[in-house]
């Protein structure tokens, strides 16, 4: 059907020795970090930053990329609706300043702030506690 793929970032969010966790409720429910696609001409450092501060309203304190990346594919009405194969990610770990979590309601319905080894445990997708392991080895 799609040959392409979505271009954008994974962003592990941290503050401290918490990590914050959204919970999904748009194309599928469980807990995610923030993550989203790429605008037009958008650099992936800008991609991260803007879907940190649309998805949490956090103020950024120190952005991470690192040299990881993956690809997941999409369900047959999130490819047609998307008009894309999946999702092709870079990840960024994000430290941010600790406030009020300003979620966006249409994507998500809730967040936590976690220690390492029980946001690792709520994570649904492999490569996100991937992710999160990393960032956690090095951050």
């Amino acid at each position: 059907m799609y040959k392409k793929f979505r271009k954008g970032v994974f962003c592990v969010v941290y503050s401290g020795k918490k990590y914050l966790l959204l919970h999904r409720k748009l194309h599928w429910e469980g807990w995610e970090f923030p993550k989203g696609g790429m605008l037009a001409r958008e650099r992936e450092s800008h991609a991260a930053m803007r879907e940190v501060i649309e998805e949490t309203g956090l103020k950024i304190i120190h952005l991470k990329k690192f040299n990881i990346s993956g690809i997941f594919l999409y369900d047959k009405k999130t490819q047609q609706e998307r008009k894309a194969k999946g999702f092709k990610w870079k990840l960024y770990a994000v430290e941010v300043k600790r406030a009020k979590v300003r979620i966006s309601k249409k994507e998500h319905d809730d967040y936590k702030w976690l220690p390492y080894d029980k946001a690792l445990k709520l994570l649904k997708w492999a490569d996100q506690k991937k992710c999160l392991k990393i960032v956690n080895e090095t951050c």
